[in-house]
C-alpha cells in the first residue's frame, strides 16, 4: 500500500510537472481533446479553413504555420492561403513579392505590412513563395473601414466605383445579433450610440470583404487557408457568417483560440460558443509585441 501511494504521488507530480510546461491544448467541438494530427486530417476535408488568432500570440502564429505545412502535405499541395492581414488594393504588390520580382526589403514599398509582419506572417508569405501558392490579400482597406467607423456605412456610398472594387458590393447587410457584433455593442454600452453602431459596421466592412475575397477565389477541390483575428470569426460570426450567407452548402471549419490560466482544464472555462476546433493556449506565453 506504501508502494502504490509513493507511486500515486510520483506519477501526480510528474503531471502536474509536465502540465507546467504544456505550450497548448486543442479541444473539438464536444470539449474533448484532440490530436493536432487527428485534428489536421479532418480539417483536410473542407472548403475553408478559417484559423482565429492572437495577433500578439507567438504560439499562435508556430501553430499557424505548423497547421499550413500540414494541410499542404495532406491535400497535395491544393491549397490557397489568405489573410486579414493584407488588404486588397496591395494585391499586385503582395504577387510581386511571392513571385521573385521584388525583395522583402522592398515589400514595405507597395504592401501595408503589419508591425509584426517580419516575425508572425513573413514565414507564411515565404511558405507560400516557396511552394508556388496564391497568398490573397483579402481584408479591405483600412481607409474605409476607418471611414465607416467615424461616418457610418452610408459614407462609402460616396465612394468611387473603382474604390469599391476592393471591398465587398454595397449595400452591405449587418445583422446586429450575429456573434461577435453584439459583444461588441455590449462592451462599448448602450450609451456610445451611434458610435457603437459604427464600429460595428467597420468590423462588418472587413468581414464581408474578406468573405468575398474567399469565394471569388475558391477552387474546386482545393482547400482555403485563412488567417484571421479570432475576433472575425469567433462563435461562428464575422467571416463565417458572410460565406454563409453567399454559399449555404460551403464547408467551412473555424479553428478559435482562448487564453486560459490553466490550458488543462474541462473546456470551456467560461460561456462561449464552440467552434470545429479551439485553441487554448497559456495566458501567460510569450506576446510578440
Amino acid at each position: 500500500m506504501r508502494n502504490f501511494l509513493l507511486l500515486f504521488l510520483v506519477l501526480s507530480v510528474s503531471a502536474s510537472n509536465a502540465q507546467e510546461f504544456q505550450a497548448f491544448t486543442i479541444y473539438n467541438k464536444k470539449g474533448r481533446k484532440v490530436a493536432p494530427d487527428a485534428m489536421v486530417k479532418n480539417l483536410a476535408n473542407y472548403d475553408v479553413v478559417l484559423v482565429g488568432e492572437l495577433h500578439n500570440n507567438s504560439i499562435n502564429h508556430w501553430l499557424q504555420l505548423r497547421l499550413t505545412k500540414a494541410l499542404y502535405r495532406l491535400k497535395n499541395g491544393r491549397v490557397i492561403l489568405g489573410a486579414e492581414m493584407f488588404e486588397r488594393d496591395n494585391q499586385d504588390g503582395l504577387n510581386a513579392y511571392l513571385e521573385g520580382k521584388i525583395s522583402a526589403v522592398r515589400l514595405s514599398d507597395s504592401v501595408r505590412l503589419w508591425t509584426n509582419f517580419k516575425t508572425d506572417y513573413k514565414p507564411l508569405l515565404d511558405f507560400a513563395k516557396e511552394h508556388r501558392l496564391k497568398f490573397i490579400a483579402t481584408n479591405v482597406p483600412r481607409k474605409y473601414a476607418s471611414l465607416t467607423a467615424k461616418q457610418g456605412i452610408t459614407s462609402l456610398d460616396t465612394l468611387r466605383a473603382i474604390e469599391k472594387r476592393n471591398m465587398a458590393p454595397l449595400p452591405i447587410k449587418i445583422d446586429m445579433k450575429t456573434p461577435g457584433y453584439t459583444e461588441m455593442l455590449t462592451m462599448m454600452g448602450d450609451h456610445a450610440g451611434s458610435t457603437a453602431i459604427n464600429f460595428v459596421a467597420a468590423q462588418a466592412i472587413k468581414d464581408a470583404t474578406m468573405a468575398e475575397s474567399i469565394l471569388q477565389n475558391l477552387v474546386p477541390g482545393t482547400l482555403f487557408i485563412h488567417y484571421n483575428g479570432n475576433y472575425h470569426s469567433k462563435e461562428y460570426g464575422g467571416i463565417y457568417w458572410y460565406l454563409k450567407q453567399k454559399r449555404s452548402n460551403l464547408r467551412v471549419a473555424v479553428l478559435s483560440v482562448e487564453e486560459a490560466d490553466n490550458i488543462d482544464l474541462p473546456f470551456p472555462e467560461k460561456d462561449f460558443v464552440a467552434t470545429e476546433y479551439n485553441l487554448v493556449v497559456p495566458a501567460d506565453m510569450t506576446k510578440t509585441y
